[in-house]
């Protein structure tokens, strides 16, 4: 795996901002647990935590209240005012928004495998688990999906790149009710999802984007959708 040149306490912050916009654990208001519980949980010691604090704070993630805590600030701050914000609130068609998939994700799958850390693709792989659990208990599994998708941009280390998936998540809101009544399109998304995975748990960047492209693919001639 390529060094990312990041600070421990910067992969600490990454990591508990995952714990808020990914694994939902943490939320706009929510308090995080003190210092001693915190630091327990990341394997880290308190001063590496204070610090990766800070850089939350720097980032407006998060808020230290004096006598009180630390807060998660909440979502519009937290998410930041953008062009891309206004383009999430457009009614996106759905051929659009796959098409949208189709350039941006094979990418974010390669540069994934390239440079997630262990904890990073432990978080991929799990999502990735919990989504084919839920499938295969013909659950509801939009979150899954998105936390799967989320997490694998999250891990390319590149902010434009987790800036865009709200978008992409439409065209995921509008593509998982369809293709839940589809056999094949349950089938392939069980295999598709099953080989993202095994690449990028290689670290095979090659396989993983072509799995990628072929999983959206699939999806888009499953909705009868052309490439053209």
């Amino acid at each position: 795996m390529k060094s990312t040149g990041k600070s421990l306490s910067e992969h600490v912050a990454e990591d508990i901002l995952a714990m808020i916009t990914i694994e939902k654990k943490y939320t706009a208001g929510d308090k995080l647990p003190n210092e001693n519980v915190l630091s327990a949980e990341l394997e880290v010691s308190r001063t590496t935590l204070r610090e990766a604090i800070r850089i939350l704070v720097t980032h407006r993630v998060l808020e230290i209240r004096r006598g009180r805590g630390t807060y998660v600030k909440n979502h519009k701050e937290l998410t930041g005012e953008s062009g891309l914000d206004e383009l999430s609130a457009l009614q996106l068609d759905v051929k659009d928004l796959y098409e949208m998939r189709l350039i941006f994700e094979p990418e974010c799958a390669y540069y994934a495998a390239k440079r997630a850390t262990d904890k990073e693709l432990e978080r991929i792989l799990h999502y990735g688990r919990l989504e084919e659990e839920l499938i295969l208990q013909k659950e509801d599994r939009t979150e899954a999906e998105h936390a799967f998708h989320k997490s694998i941009a999250k891990a390319t280390h590149n902010e434009f790149m987790n800036r865009l998936m709200p978008i992409l998540y439409q065209a995921i809101d509008k593509g998982v009710p369809l293709s839940d009544i589809d056999k094949e399109m349950v089938q392939n998304t069980l295999q598709d999802h099953r080989m993202i995975m095994e690449f990028l748990a290689k670290r095979d960047a090659e396989g993983a984007k072509t799995a990628m492209k072929l999983h959206i693919i699939h999806a888009m001639r499953g909705f009868g959708i052309t490439e053209e």
